[in-house]
């Protein structure tokens, strides 16, 4: 993957060079009223393309930023349920011994009515 983006930056870089070696005739900027500025086409695209690279990053770091952002909060969603599903847990288990005390109970309360029964 190193020599693809090698091989990419390589050819964008080469085909700037070229543009630059054949445009270098000045050209007029004028991003605010009544201030130009002569530079040749070359410099202008540079710059450009620099601007353009410059976006793209603090695009990406914010992107980066977001999904970071998400991944904490989903991060807490789930402590928070692992800590329900064990609270939940503890009194699943504590309703079984309760009715398994309440169904000992019962059989204890069977047993005398059998021995009377059989008399």
């Amino acid at each position: 993957m190193r020599q693809v983006n090698f091989l990419v930056i390589f050819i964008v870089v080469l085909a700037l060079v070229l543009f630059a070696l054949e445009n270098t005739s000045p050209a007029p900027i004028q991003i605010v009223p009544n201030v130009k500025v002569e530079a040749p086409i070359a410099v202008e695209l540079i710059l450009s393309m620099g601007l353009g690279a410059v976006l793209a990053w603090l695009f990406s770091v914010w992107s980066s930023l977001q999904s970071l952002m998400e991944l904490s909060n989903k991060n807490l969603q789930i402590q928070n349920l692992q800590e329900t599903v064990s609270t939940l847990n503890a009194e699943i288990d504590e309703r079984k011994r309760l009715v398994s005390a309440s169904a000992i109970d019962v059989e204890v309360e069977d047993k005398p009515r059998q021995i009377e029964a059989s008399k």
